[in-house]
């Protein structure tokens, strides 16, 4: 008896290439200008780096931004095919020139930001254009991960052997197997265009970067990136670094105390404290730029830097009406063409006395009263009708229907209020009062008689 003979069975088909692992966010190692920061967001979005380059740019100009965004990036983000990152380094005491670098264009790009707050339309440029930047990112990264090119392979639809191939005729052999394209869209910034369908190498693209950024794979930038560390390490070994911390604190604070002294007597006191304040962190600044190549600094000296810019931002936060001298004024008008249109002090306590005022029936008298630091004292007439509009940024507000123990410190404090005169007093016209004061109190009494 004939055993049937068994259908040969084809083969499987080979299994795909598999993806390619998605890039992560890292300094690129070849591709960079100064910390490789733009580079690796261009090769993670898959977008020129010059477009990072030229958007930092302008927000460096516009307010800062861009030094805080790039700083912050070369501290955080690791460099290619390394597992620590600057800020790592930082904590753990290995200060080095990357990270001090770093570290100053931050403390730059904050300090540029907070001279730029008062300018509302530029800071709302530099958000808007940061917006966008990010919102270009996400979208490239969104774009690449789900536009893919579906190729129509004309083996898709084979038939089994022995069957005759609709396309290709009874008998005849079916296309060979081809394994099918990488699930990854081409990039889409790079692809080139080619009008006469001939092939050859085509350029990366870029238009800011050192020649042949691609050429090199990740792990041989990195590669090198780790060499170039260790022969600076063994550079620096070879010097023997003497340690200048405790030199360069001296210096600073002998700077800030010289700067401040120097617009005591002139200047305001926010003014004479970022004189100072200033002057100190130049020298830190200077002295962790030296410590880079001669010399060495702590983490002591960091923290210092860090603290002095601290300052340095609340001191340009303080009002310019508080002065360095703390003094006592009293002003006294005895009738109503006496009473000056303002009053000011800048640091101490000044009393405005009006309560010999006489303000006819039917009129009113109006004032403003001001004082940076320290308490103004406004004494009002007994039988006149009040009207007080009283802003004090951090302290205290007084009335004469609240008793003295009732302090209520709070920042921001801004009150209308209406004093209507006692009861039997005599009839007398209206004293309207503005008064401000930056810090400390404000206070409002009415004369006994």
């Amino acid at each position: 008896m004939t055993q049937p003979t068994e259908t040969p069975v084809a083969p499987p088909d080979p299994d795909p290439d598999p993806a390619p692992a998605a890039p992560q966010l890292r300094r690129s190692g070849h591709n960079k200008v100064i910390g490789g920061v733009c580079g690796g967001l261009g090769r993670y979005c898959d977008i020129d780096p010059v477009i990072f380059r030229i958007a930092l740019g302008v927000l460096t100009v516009t307010g800062g931004l861009g030094l805080v965004f790039y700083g912050f990036g070369w501290l955080l983000l690791p460099l290619d095919d390394e597992d620590e990152n600057e800020a790592r380094r930082l904590l753990s005491g290995r200060v080095e020139g990357p990270a001090l670098a770093a570290v100053l264009m931050a403390l730059a790009g904050c300090g540029i930001f907070l001279s730029m707050l008062s300018n509302g339309s530029v800071m709302s440029f530099a958000w808007l254009l940061t917006l966008a930047v990010a919102g270009l990112g996400v979208w490239s990264q969104r774009r690449s991960g789900t536009h893919t090119d579906i190729p129509v392979d004309a083996a898709a639809d084979r038939t089994a052997p022995g069957v005759a191939s609709p396309a290709f005729g009874p008998g005849a052999a079916p296309p060979e197997t081809k394994a099918p394209p990488t699930p990854v869209s081409p990039s889409w910034w790079r692809d080139p265009i080619v009008k006469d369908g001939t092939t050859g190498p085509v350029g990366t693209g870029y238009l800011w970067g050192a020649e042949g950024a691609d050429a090199l794979p990740a792990s041989e930038a990195g590669a090198r990136a780790k060499a170039d560390r260790a022969k600076k390490a063994a550079d620096r070994a070879t010097r023997g670094p003497r340690p200048i911390g405790g030199f360069v604190f001296l210096l600073a604070l002998l700077a800030g105390g010289v700067g401040t002294a120097g617009a005591w007597s002139h200047q305001p006191l926010g003014t004479a404290l970022q004189i100072g304040l200033t002057a100190a962190l130049v020298v830190f600044g200077l002295g962790l730029v030296i410590s880079a190549f001669v010399g060495r600094t702590g983490f002591g000296t960091l923290f210092m830097a860090v603290l002095t810019a601290a300052l340095l931002a609340g001191a340009s936060a303080l009002p310019k009406t508080i002065t360095t001298q703390w003094t006592r004024t009293d002003w006294a008008p005895v009738a109503a063409a006496d009473v000056q249109p303002s009053y000011a002090l800048g640091s101490g306590e000044g009393t405005l006395d009006l309560s010999k005022v006489a303000v006819p029936v039917g009129q009113s008298v109006k004032t403003r009263a001001e004082v940076g630091a320290g308490r103004l004292k406004v004494v009002v007439p007994r039988g006149a009708t009040v009207k007080a509009h009283i802003v004090v940024g951090v302290g205290d507000v007084q009335l004469p229907t609240e008793k003295p123990e009732d302090v209520d410190i709070q920042p921001n404090q801004k009150k209308t209020v209406t004093l209507p005169p006692p009861a039997g007093a005599a009839p007398a016209g209206t004293l309207e009062l503005d008064l401000h004061v930056s810090i400390g109190q404000a206070e409002v009494d009415r004369a006994a008689s």
